[in-house]
């Protein structure tokens, strides 16, 4: 397969002419993701905070422990930004409110709340990880 240069340099340019922070072009089997590293500083600014649909997203007490699912579809950050310390680790004691992550949905960084006082006994999902509405995140015990 031969990488056509001229069509990244395009993708990469209409990047930055619609201050996108990605991009994913297909053509046939062919199929190009650009993307660039966003501010955090300036996400953060946008940031809001997502009431969780207790309808949908009734934590569920199962044996594994109480699970504080995603309250909408996007992209899950486990720091504010690159590099920063992480909201959560494993064995970290939380209350019900308290930012566990954030999840990106149209440019938007929405922090995930606890929906119970506990432990974080594990996280489910990966730094960046594209994640669907009800999907649980993390196990609390």
């Amino acid at each position: 397969m031969k990488i056509d240069k001229k069509l990244i340099r395009e993708l990469v340019d209409n990047l930055k002419e619609f201050n996108l922070t990605e991009l994913d072009y297909q053509e046939g089997q062919t199929r190009i993701k650009v993307s660039r590293a966003s501010k955090g500083i300036e996400q953060i600014k946008s940031a809001s905070v997502v009431s969780p649909n207790k309808a949908v997203l009734n934590e569920s007490n199962d044996g594994d422990g109480i699970r504080v699912k995603s309250p909408i579809i996007g992209t899950a950050y486990l720091a504010p930004e690159p590099g920063a310390k992480k909201f959560i680790e494993v064995g970290d004691k939380i209350k019900k409110g308290q930012t566990v992550m954030i999840v990106e949905a149209m440019k938007t960084m929405n922090h995930v709340p606890s929906t119970n006082d506990g432990v974080v006994k594990k996280i489910l999902v990966n730094d960046g990880q594209p994640v669907e509405f009800g999907q649980p995140l993390i196990i609390l015990k």
